[in-house]
């Protein structure tokens, strides 16, 4: 796949020193005036050179194997600085074609920082403060010349978009400090570079924020976006106002500036339309800067036909895309008129992707007429294998044809859109920040689409949707995880069971909650219901599980809102549901928070009749029983305050747990050769020791844990520090280095989901997904320490007695009900098994 090369980037890195370095151009090597090596010498010039044009008109593929070339022909003239600026070169052309992983990795084999491997790894390997401590003495190692500044300064743009931010901020920083002392270097590329990091970690947080969809959520975080909006914009400004910065430079930071403040602009609106009237000012001082910067542009307009085409292309698509935002009829106007010179541009390219891209933009901005522009766009996108291009043609012509009512090509479109956006996902999701980014503002949306397209059918083809549905489920984990393809199998295609549970698939899309229900013997059923029969229950019952005096709410206002939820999404399946068995439920992120056990039928609640499990997008580890001989565990548990609750990210109000000590007790009772860590001995380096060292089956955490929407606040803590989501990850990735046993079963027991936090239950699919395990049993709110304990000593009971997972968790819950002291949901209900039900 290729992604976009940011146009006038190679300006960016190349501004940093006018010294070896020929200005606006890409790394080249003068001849050296030796003869025997003359001849090789003037080759790898031209080379250089033939891949400098073909990366000016998009060709970087064939620049990425002429500066390869070139690096061979240097290697063999042991020409070091010939060898840095070649790879320097080659990561320009990987960076073009999207692969950012391989081209941090061809970094730091021209910055011979091979040993820091971990700086390009596509998810955090360490924590910040010692990935902090590496780079800066990654970066002291360097001798401050030339080459090696624009190495470095190519690592921070590289870093960036892997989506690896603070890293990228702080080598830029790093070397912003450092080209200050050589004389006669203009820092300009590097302060605009900079800039984008920090708008890049502006969106970041802006994108986390809206996911929360939390309206109390601390004033702290909204100033946070508010002051990285603005800190970005400062830094652009200072990059406009360097008489000495070339004009190139000065246009990137133009159009940069122009797209943040409308970004910003309507955030802004967002945020005060939620009633945050203290933005006020500040929205009326950025919306009359748009203007002025928009003007600015305007009069930089044979700037933009200085540049090498494919920039030019791309500047003129970037100003195109900001003045179609402007709600003026003259700017819309302008904004064709730029999208149409840049497709005359790449026509002069020969270009397909340029072509594509742009014939793909014009259709946007002209929407009675986009259908032929989006079919030639998808046609060239098509011929050069630019699937991460035709998947957005292809979603664009499926929007078209349902307009039209020509629902079998609408059809078609979207699925093949799916097709390609998956093939992009797969191979380059965990080394493209943007496809992070805007996944639920682009990809997100395509799936729900599709689903509703599919449902418009009078016989709508179920298990498509179901399929549809799953993908999206599995995309947006791996996307929160920030990882490739997860090992995950299918519901139906999984082997040897001998009976089948009934799997119920909840889906929200906006303008219905479509129920799917899936039975023993395979067959299909399908209920539609009105989303205002069913959020406004709830997101009451969500309010009251989060509430603090939840425990003394009285059982009636409970049961009135889950049989308000049972009514409208269980009871017209009801029919089709076995008087008893295993449910498997895929919930959509709208109702994860929910315990589905708790919904009331009028009589009982649903847990009174069926074992519940919950799945990844419908997909889990092959379910297997757990032999009584694997009833062997590692435990970890604090039952007093410790240094970990004092962490920065830790919730206030974290307690001690007295009662944890007769959990561990029961839970070692019940197995056999368990370990337990208690206290001062669960330690974050004891816990990865015995884990990477030792096998245990099951792996028991009674302690604090909190579950958020945001991957780096999905924690459980130890003794001396909190242990987050990727931090987890690693740690188990060592445990299947050594050993390929799976976690067979994973206990969180005294866990939360971030209050008033739709999306923090997407934590306890993380955690699960990350550990491997074949099921996870977490809680969705911190429960009482002593009832904990007594259901532990119940579910490990009755695991050993044989008993499926689902089956031990259900009558350990039904062992609280019965008991009047802890009948009350609250001490029973929150508890989930995700993954196998066996």
């Amino acid at each position: 796949m290729m992604i976009r090369l940011r146009y006038c980037f190679k300006y960016l890195l190349l501004v940093i020193l006018g010294l070896s370095i020929v200005v606006s151009q890409p790394f080249l090597i003068p001849v050296q005036a030796v003869n025997k090596e003359a001849q090789q010498q003037k080759e790898a010039d031209l080379l250089t050179q033939r891949g400098q044009k073909q990366l000016d008109i998009g060709q970087a593929q064939e620049a990425f194997e002429s500066w390869q070339k070139a690096t061979k022909i240097y290697q063999k003239l042991q020409y070091e600085d010939g060898i840095t600026g070649s790879l320097i070169n080659q990561n320009l052309a990987l960076q073009a074609l999207g692969f950012h992983y391989r081209a941090c990795n061809t970094l730091l084999s021209a910055l011979k920082l091979e040993a820091n491997a971990s700086l390009c790894a596509t998810t955090p390997q360490q924590p910040t403060d010692k990935m902090e401590k590496l780079l800066t003495a990654a970066i002291n190692k360097q001798t401050p010349s030339p080459v090696n500044l624009l190495g470095l300064h190519n690592l921070g743009e590289v870093l960036r978009r892997l989506g690896k931010l603070d890293e990228s901020k702080k080598v830029l920083e790093e070397i912003l400090s450092a080209a200050k002392w050589i004389p006669s270097v203009d820092t300009s590329g590097i302060l605009l570079s900079l800039g984008s990091t920090s708008q890049d970690i502006y969106k970041q947080i802006q994108n986390k924020h809206s996911e929360m969809e939390d309206p109390f959520f601390p004033k702290e975080f909204v100033n946070f976006i508010h002051q990285k909006a603005l800190k970005s914009l400062d830094i652009y400004q200072q990059v406009i106002n360097t008489s000495k910065a070339p004009k190139e430079v000065q246009l990137q930071a133009q159009l940069r500036r122009l797209n943040l403040l409308l970004d910003f602009d309507n955030w802004l609106a967002v945020e005060l339309n939620s009633g945050n009237t203290r933005l006020t000012e500040v929205r009326t001082r950025i919306t009359h800067q748009i203007q002025p910067a928009v003007a600015l542009l305007l009069k930089s307009h044979s700037t933009f036909s200085q540049l090498p085409a494919s920039y030019s292309i791309y500047a003129k698509l970037n100003f195109a895309k900001s003045l179609n935002q402007i709600p003026d009829q003259q700017f819309h106007s302008l904004a064709i008129e730029y999208a149409e010179s840049a497709l005359q541009t790449a026509k002069s390219t020969n270009s397909q992707r340029l072509q594509s891209e742009t014939l793909g933009t014009l259709g946007k901005l002209k929407p009675e007429q986009s259908q032929p522009y989006f079919e030639e766009a998808l046609g060239l996108a098509q011929s050069v294998q630019a699937w991460d291009l035709a998947y957005q043609w292809q979603q664009e012509l499926g929007k078209l044809y349902k307009e039209q009512r020509k629902y079998k090509e609408a059809a078609q479109a979207y699925s093949a859109a799916i097709e390609n956006v998956t093939h992009v996902r797969d191979n380059l999701l965990a080394t493209n920040a943007d496809l992070q980014f805007s996944f639920k503002e682009k990809v997100e949306p395509l799936y729900r689409d599709y689903m509703r397209l599919l449902l418009v059918d009078s016989n709508p083809n179920l298990e498509q949707v179901i399929q549809t549905n799953e993908r999206l489920q599995i995309a947006d984990l791996e996307n929160y995880l920030q990882c490739g393809k997860l090992n995950l199998v299918a519901l139906n295609d999984l082997k040897n069971l001998a009976i089948m549970p009934s799997v119920i698939h909840i889906i929200d899309l906006g303008n219905t909650i479509e129920v799917v229900v899936q039975s023993p013997d395979k067959s299909l059923h399908h209920h539609s219901v009105d989303p205002k029969l069913v959020k406004v229950h709830a997101n009451h019952l969500l309010q009251t599980l989060h509430d603090q005096k939840f425990a003394n709410t009285r059982n009636f206002v409970i049961i009135d809102y889950s049989q308000a939820l049972y009514n409208s999404l269980i009871a017209p399946i009801k029919k089709y549901l076995p008087p008893d068995g295993t449910l498997v439920f895929t919930l959509d992120t709208s109702f994860q928070n929910l315990p589905m056990g708790l919904l009331h039928d009028g009589k009982d609640y649903l847990l009174k009749h069926y074992n519940i499990a919950e799945t990844l997008g419908s997909k889990v580890r092959q379910p297997k029983l757990l032999p009584k001989k694997q009833l062997r565990a590692l435990i970890g548990g604090l039952s007093k305050s410790s240094p970990s609750f004092q962490a920065a990210n830790a919730p206030k109000d974290l307690t001690e747990l007295p009662s944890v000590l007769e959990e561990i007790a029961n839970v070692k009772e019940q197995t056999n050769s368990s370990l337990s860590l208690i206290n001062e001995e669960f330690t974050y380096k004891r816990f990865i020791k015995e884990v990477t060292t030792e096998n245990f089956p099951i792996i028991h955490l009674t302690t604090h844990a909190q579950f958020n929407s945001v991957p780096q606040l999905t924690m459980f803590f130890s003794w001396d520090k909190p242990i987050n989501l990727f931090e987890f990850d690693s740690l188990l990735k060592q445990k299947h280095q050594i050993n390929e046993d799976a976690i067979e079963l994973l206990v969180l027991s005294g866990c939360e989901t971030a209050k008033g936090n739709k999306r923090s239950a997407l934590g306890i699919a993380g955690i699960a997904a990350q550990a491997g395990a074949r099921s996870t049993v977490a809680t969705l709110w911190r429960v009482d320490d002593k009832s904990t304990a007594l259901l532990m000593k119940e579910f490990y009971k009755e695991l050993k007695d044989g008993k499926t997972k689902t089956e031990a968790l259900r009558l350990a819950q039904l062992s609280l009900l019965s008991n009047p002291k802890y009948s009350h949901p609250y001490y029973w209900a929150g508890f989930l098994l995700i993954g196998g039900w066996l």
